[in-house]
């Protein structure tokens, strides 16, 4: 039976349906589909982030806010989303969300609505979007632990990495790995405290490959043991970056590599708005309507996560194939790279792609500086196409 356009606005705005808690239940459910088809010591991490949700044009929003846009380093009108999602290194699935606006309320420009009764989920939710960022996330990640899904670790950025947070996460049995940015913390190292640019002097620099070194080191104020890899910055040469992580039996390697789990987030937040019409395809004024329309985003894309991986896995085929298979590999950074370079030569021998001879030129002398380990990679490529 058809319904009308009222009663669906009806439905968004409805303040009794706990979302958040129908989003978490969802994904523990995919997750112990997808934890099915790998093996036990496959490591699953859980990845922390936030992404802002702009309503630039939007003056009436419940709970607008002016929050800082880290991309553009501008203040714009909007809500900060805390996304927590988990991946094995091959799937993602969005686990859980909070919609926040400032925890400052100078800086709103809608309060919050009034007549809410206190029992239901909406009230709840208005009181979870103004809290701090911290606490916000310490709750997500209880909360998705208490719902059943697995993870060893949480991955996350600089804004997240300092102590206090890590000391909450590690009192709820996950370990940590996040970049560290070139602050005031001072960490303790054979008696003595030091900053990071003092500690970097400490390492033995190994400036021939992309992982220069690491060291072990204990926090100033809890004594918490973490381990510090100093990787190169491809974005600035010369310089590097420092991840941190607490379990320290990790191989610098092996941190790099899990590390690089937490791009998954960054791609699910391009794909909701890019693709899923994230923070535009409701207009609507009220907070649970914001909620609601975010949670739908959330469950489309795992849905076609859930696809994607039934598509890609053949684990998922029969239980033949599940006792047969191995499980689904992380792609290599050479075999992406070469089976690129493979479809774009292919595209110019069959005239598929054109290029003009200054683009050549680039490419060529892209390829002339590339290491002996890429250049090995295409042994039968000719240039002059």
């Amino acid at each position: 039976m058809a319904f009308s356009k009222n009663t669906y606005y009806r439905f968004l705005n409805e303040p009794r349906y706990n979302w958040q808690r129908f989003l978490t239940l969802l994904s523990a459910r995919v997750v112990a589909y997808f934890s099915s088809l790998t093996h036990r010591e496959r490591v699953k991490c859980l990845v922390l982030d936030d992404s802002v949700i702009e309503r630039n044009r939007s003056s009436q929003v419940e709970l607008l806010s002016w929050v800082y846009n880290h991309v553009t380093h501008k203040m714009v009108r909007g809500f900060n989303m805390l996304t927590l999602g988990w991946t094995d290194g091959y799937s993602f699935v969005p686990a859980a969300f909070n919609m926040m606006a400032s925890a400052n309320p100078a800086k709103h420009i809608m309060g919050a609505a009034s007549g809410i009764d206190r029992r239901k989920s909406g009230y709840k939710r208005r009181q979870e979007a103004v809290c701090h960022k911290p606490d916000a996330a310490m709750a997500m990640i209880h909360n998705v632990l208490k719902a059943g899904i697995q993870a060893s670790y949480v991955l996350m950025d600089t804004w997240f990495t300092n102590e206090p947070f890590i000391h909450n996460i590690l009192s709820e049995g996950l370990d940590v790995i996040g970049m560290l940015k070139d602050n005031k913390q001072l960490y303790r190292y054979r008696g003595r405290l030091y900053n990071l640019k003092a500690l970097s002097k400490l390492v033995a620099f190994n400036k021939a490959g992309n992982i220069f070194g690491s060291i072990t080191v204990t926090t100033k104020k809890h004594g918490i043991p973490v381990k510090l890899v100093f990787v190169r910055n491809r974005n600035k040469a010369g310089e590097y970056i420092i991840l941190l992580t607490t379990d320290c039996s990790l191989s610098n390697s092996e941190v790099v590599r899990l590390y690089g789990n937490r791009w998954s987030i960054e791609l699910f937040f391009r794909a909701g708005k890019s693709l899923l019409c994230l923070g535009s395809e409701f207009q609507g004024l009220n907070y649970d309507m914001t909620v609601s329309s975010t949670a739908i985003v959330f469950t489309r894309y795992i849905l076609l996560e859930w696809l994607r991986r039934k598509a890609n896995d053949p684990k998922t085929i029969c239980e033949l194939f599940y006792v047969c298979c191995d499980d689904i590999q992380d792609i290599e950074l050479c075999t992406a790279l070469s089976s690129l370079v493979s479809i774009f030569m292919e595209g110019v021998r069959t005239e598929a792609i054109k290029i003009t001879n200054a683009v050549k030129t680039q490419l060529i002398n892209w390829f002339v500086s590339q290491p002996a380990f890429i250049k090995a990679l295409f042994p039968e490529v000719v240039w002059e196409v």
